[in-house]
């Protein structure tokens, strides 16, 4: 992913574009888009600063409020699968693969592991 460029770069390319240049040459001077001096000039005014804005994110998890029930299901049946419990999400009208499962599982501190019976 990439990073925010620096508030001194982003300082001095809105400067420049306040002082008369355009977007374009300033963008050419300080090697950036000629789009993010624009935005960068923008954001200074609508909000007095230049520092840049939350990068990235995390997606909500789309398991949390069937938490309870899945933890139930678990509690009922250990020996529960990850095919069977998806199965039991689909009844609910929840459908998700199981790498979704796994990793909520995995976030709540539990996991599924081989034992030697092969179950």
């Amino acid at each position: 992913m990439a990073r925010a460029l620096s508030e001194d770069l982003r300082a001095r390319a809105v400067a420049a574009f306040r002082a008369g240049a355009s977007c374009r040459e300033v963008g050419e001077r300080f090697e950036v888009a000629p789009s993010s001096v624009v935005k960068w000039a923008k954001r200074e005014l609508e909000t007095g600063s230049l520092a840049h804005g939350k990068l990235g994110g995390h997606r909500p998890v789309k398991l949390a409020p069937h938490r309870d029930f899945i933890l139930t299901c678990i509690d009922k049946t250990p020996h529960l699968t990850l095919e069977k419990l998806q199965a039991m999400l689909a009844v609910r009208n929840v459908h998700v693969c199981l790498s979704t499962i796994w990793l909520f599982l995995q976030a709540q501190g539990l996991s599924f592991k081989k034992n030697t019976s092969g179950e």
